[in-house]
């Protein structure tokens, strides 16, 4: 078996289920087997970068940020990107949000999932979901390598990555094709953090999410299916949702209306609506009131799992 030269130091070489990834400074963790990988027409792509946003990606994989185990906490959170499902903000709305996580001692696994528009996905809309499920398991499965609880494992998205994190919080199908002792391990966060999210693909949808998803004819009973406030049950994990009044791409109204499915299912969680901020909210914010959401998101949390 050979090392491979990567620029970050090679730490150890893992097996997970029949593939290989690589232990490192930051961990790299290739989701599925080479050849394996669910809904795939088997195309070799290559992972293309525009502006500083993936356009295509030549497979999902997960980036692990850890913070020292001295200050680790048992909880974890999955990051991931928005893009409008046609690019990847895998940076800002990725890395950068990991590493605050750290800083609360939290670990951080940023997700850079396939696009639906990608050309090697046979059913567009399920691609995304797979690959988020398919990290849940494997997060849940190999817990105590990175010292963190199977039951404290959340999401965290922004813009159409919170429509992902929505899906994937209420979407109860194991679309992952995964066997043997992975088929047991739930795909459902324990919790759920949605900034600024796609939620809606109706009347208060994000155009370029919706079609990018679901493509630019999608039935009304296919835009019913995946508008997320229709999926919100009791069985719902607790969420957090943030957004500013004022935001222009993805209207307020798309955490609103999952805010009111989950108080109709008596769901525990949090709504918090800023008078400005725009489709920003991020690590860098325009304002400090903004800004705030980070100590919001960070006293929720503690709610959820109060430190012994």
């Amino acid at each position: 078996m050979k090392f491979v030269n990567y620029k970050i130091k090679i730490l150890a070489l893992t097996v997970l289920h029949a593939g290989i990834f690589l232990i490192s400074a930051q961990e790299k963790i290739i989701l599925w087997p080479r050849g394996q990988m669910p809904n795939s027409k088997g195309l070799s792509l290559k992972t293309e970068e525009k502006d500083g946003r993936i356009v295509q990606i030549q497979e999902p994989e997960l980036f692990a940020f850890l913070p020292p185990k001295e200050e680790r906490k048992p909880m974890a959170v999955i990051v991931i990107p928005g893009g409008g499902y046609y690019k990847l903000t895998y940076d800002l709305g990725g890395y950068q949000i990991a590493k605050w996580f750290n800083t609360l001692g939290i670990s951080a696994f940023v997700l850079n999932y396939r696009l639906p528009v990608s050309p090697d996905v046979k059913q567009r809309e399920i691609a995304p979901l797979q690959d988020i499920q398919a990290a849940i398991k494997y997060i849940r499965k190999n817990a105590g390598q990175y010292g963190i609880s199977p039951e404290q494992i959340g999401v965290i998205g922004t813009s159409a990555g919170g429509h992902l994190a929505a899906s994937v919080s209420n979407i109860k199908t194991d679309y992952t094709a995964l066997n043997g002792d992975w088929a047991s391990i739930s795909t459902i966060p324990d919790f759920a953090i949605l900034v600024s999210p796609v939620i809606d693909l109706g009347e208060f949808a994000h155009a370029g999410s919706r079609n990018s998803l679901l493509g630019d004819h999608a039935s009304q009973e296919k835009i019913s299916e995946y508008s997320m406030q229709n999926r919100v049950t009791e069985k719902t994990p607790p969420t957090l949702l943030l957004h500013a009044q004022d935001d222009k791409t993805v209207p307020v109204m798309n955490s609103i209306l999952y805010y009111q499915a989950m108080s109709k299912h008596k769901v525990k969680g949090a709504l918090f609506i800023f008078p400005e901020g725009g489709h920003k909210i991020g690590i860098t914010n325009r304002s400090e009131l903004t800004d705030n959401w980070k100590i919001l998101c960070s006293d929720w949390l503690k709610t959820l799992f109060p430190e012994k």
